[in-house]
């Protein structure tokens, strides 16, 4: 729920709501009911735009996956979303439910290696890029997600962080004591905009020499070509296993290998973006 006091005219005439009223979003998206629907809309928007379209979640049932790369398989390539973002069951914000924070959806540890899988193993890895998210502010757990298969890693706390963020879980109430996630002047005014943008720039640097000093010392010459191979899954405290033998990239089932008329009509999301 966006309280109404966080409603300016400004947000209002952006959103098409009313000024000075609570805005609460539905569970669900009015015409997305069903997968099907969901692919229906990735078509409509992208003939709209002319931009790469795709979704965001948190793994909750991977059947979701299956059905929808066959779906994909029986209504074509332009139904094909250009990305998905895979979030993680510990991230949202300080408005979310705690319930929901603590006990609904899938780890990205679990979710993020399982759904590259599934999607390979359908044939349609190299038309849908892997976005990963949820916690991963450290240069570690970003070079893990690449490791996983995630084509690049996104993340929003780890910037709040740099800001001054102290997780008061006030972001939804106009009250947060950093300024961050309020409208009221006197509380904005310990964000200072000089002070906090060169915190923000120092950790974005850090973050990327961390990420590349662990691609080079895993002898690769860029993050993304780290795989499971350069990870160990640590079992015990005298035992480790190759993150790829526990858990390999699946070859593409056989069924999926010639898929008709998908290499002729395939546009690159390089494409759509130029």
């Amino acid at each position: 729920m966006l309280p109404g006091t966080k409603v300016t005219e400004e947000i209002a005439h952006t959103r098409g709501i009313p000024v000075g009223q609570d805005s609460i979003s539905p569970n669900g998206h009015t015409d997305i009911k069903s997968i099907d629907d969901l692919l229906n809309m990735v078509y409509r928007v992208r003939q709209v735009t002319s931009k790469p379209v795709g979704f965001k979640m948190v793994v909750g049932d991977l059947s979701f996956f299956e059905t929808l790369c066959e779906l994909i398989h029986k209504k074509g390539i332009d139904y094909c979303p250009d990305f998905i973002t895979i979030d993680s069951s510990d991230g949202g914000t300080g408005a979310a439910p705690q319930p929901l924070m603590d006990y609904v959806g899938m780890h990205l540890r679990e979710s993020l290696p399982t759904v590259v899988n599934i999607i390979t193993s359908y044939g349609l890895r190299r038309y849908i890029k892997i976005i990963a998210s949820g916690k991963l502010i450290v240069p570690g757990k970003a070079a893990w997600a690449l490791s996983a298969g995630a084509d690049f890693v996104v993340t929003a706390r780890g910037f709040l962080f740099s800001l001054g963020c102290i997780q008061a879980l006030q972001c939804n109430k106009n009250t947060c004591p950093t300024g961050i996630t309020t409208h009221n002047p006197e509380l904005q005014r310990g964000l200072v905009a000089t002070e906090k943008s060169e915190r923000v720039a120092n950790y974005a640097a850090e973050l990327l020499h961390g990420i590349g000093m662990i691609a080079h010392s895993c002898g690769v010459k860029e993050p993304r070509e780290l795989t499971r191979s350069h990870v160990r899954i640590i079992e015990n405290q005298s035992r480790s296993q190759l993150f790829s033998q526990a858990n390999p990239i699946p070859n593409v089932r056989p069924e999926y290998i010639k898929m008709t008329g998908f290499q002729d009509k395939a546009i690159t999301t390089e494409e759509r973006l130029q």
